[in-house]
């Protein structure tokens, strides 16, 4: 009888604590403020034009600490780091960016880890739209 007792307990106590982790563990993948669509702001949107020279894939808070896909676009004021969308929605969507393209993207200027950079919007390539985000900064990631 008393090994039966222990056994339930012991049971309990494991199912109780399974709970408890699953609680924290779901609270602690919400990403906190300043983090993915947190970060974009409509007031700072801006219009760069420019050439891509490098594509670059590496976790961001953009991308809530998922490996995300970014490029260098350079600019008549400089290289800026544009920030598109975790890699694993660019690849399903096929998208691809390489060095030489010519872009107009519209998107949120932010600081990301100390850096200046854009969290992109919309993206246009020729007579191609790519739409990343919502004016609110979700993302969308449609072609129109």
């Amino acid at each position: 009888m008393k090994l039966s007792s222990f056994f339930l307990g012991t049971v309990f106590a494991i199912a109780v604590i399974a709970g408890l982790l699953l609680i924290v563990g779901v609270k602690f993948q919400t990403p906190p403020p300043g983090e993915g669509a947190a970060l974009y702001n409509a007031s700072s949107e801006a219009v760069l034009k420019g050439v891509v020279r490098e594509t670059r894939d590496f976790k961001c808070p953009v991308s809530e600490h998922e490996i995300g896909s970014h490029l260098m676009l350079e600019t008549a004021d400089g290289i800026v780091l544009v920030h598109l969308a975790p890699g694993r929605v660019m690849r399903r969507q096929q998208l691809v960016f390489a060095p030489g393209d010519q872009l107009q993207v519209l998107g949120s200027r932010v600081r990301v880890a100390g850096n200046q950079g854009l969290i992109a919007r919309e993206i246009t390539k020729g007579n191609e739209v790519y739409v990343f985000r919502d004016p609110e900064g979700k993302l969308l990631l449609v072609q129109r």
